[in-house]
């Protein structure tokens, strides 16, 4: 409409919460009174109109915050922005058909563009730098707990040469050899995951708390993380339990 520029505004669900005004089909037709934008003028003009739309909530922001109540209208005079929806089979030839047809119509200014996915992404540099350092430590811990578990088990294998040697002459079977090697390295792996399990949560949850918007941390996640430390702990002892359970007994019994 040719009074909208002057008269129109277009708000979100939350403006029509916060600002009381009932349901959107209620708000359209309210008046508004708001500060009109005008960057060389510092006498702060009020803008003077009424509600005609309301459209969804939507992010304009980091997720860090809330969707607060956004008031949109229109500006002809600041409008040098167009946002485009492409398809991405072809998109050197879009960007360059994109291109012409601007350089066509503001042939002053050069096509300075930038993909949707890029801009949120940068809003979430800190959280991705922090992703990367968390793999990158997660991997150095369990390789390092690897080779202290691997360097525990040879050696309690090794202590226990004799034993090994006793038992399977007494009939027990590798299983049984590997059972009681294996037992007191993931009876400690597990008393271990059940400490570590509420410092992660409350770490994960104070974490979580700087997004208003967030999911709800589940005991499966915990559950499944024990059982993988507990399948990586079995995996590295069992290398040692299956060499000393499948070793000549005779030669176990003479070792000094």
């Amino acid at each position: 409409m040719s009074t909208d520029e002057r008269e129109a505004f277009i708000i979100n669900e939350t403006a029509v919460k916060e600002w009381g005004l009932g349901t959107p089909e209620k708000a359209v037709g309210h008046p508004i009174y708001w500060d009109e934008w005008a960057p060389t003028d510092t006498t702060k003009k009020v803008k003077q109109g009424k509600v005609i739309g309301v459209v969804k909530d939507y992010h304009y922001k980091n997720l860090h915050e809330k969707v607060s109540p956004s008031v949109i209208q229109l500006y002809p005079q600041v409008v040098y922005k167009v946002a485009i929806k492409a398809k991405t089979a072809d998109m050197t030839g879009t960007i360059d058909f994109i291109n012409k047809k601007w350089s066509q119509f503001v042939p002053a200014y050069p096509l300075d563009y930038k993909f949707m996915d890029e801009t949120y992404g940068m809003m979430y540099k800190s959280e991705e730098k922090l992703s990367e350092l968390l793999w990158i430590f997660t991997i150095m811990a369990i390789f390092i707990g690897c080779m202290g578990l691997f360097a525990l088990a040879a050696f309690s294998a090794e202590q226990r040469t004799k034993e090994i040697g006793i038992r399977k002459i007494l009939g027990a079977n590798v299983f049984n050899i590997m059972g009681l090697l294996s037992k007191n390295f993931l009876a400690m792996v597990f008393i271990a995951s059940l400490i570590a399990v509420p410092i992660a949560w409350w770490a994960m949850k104070n974490w979580l708390n700087d997004f208003p918007y967030r999911v709800n941390l589940s005991l499966w996640i915990f559950g499944i993380a024990v059982i993988v430390a507990l399948l990586i702990a079995f995996i590295t002892v069992s290398f040692q339990s299956v060499k000393a359970a499948t070793a000549n007994p005779v030669k176990s019994l003479r070792t000094e």
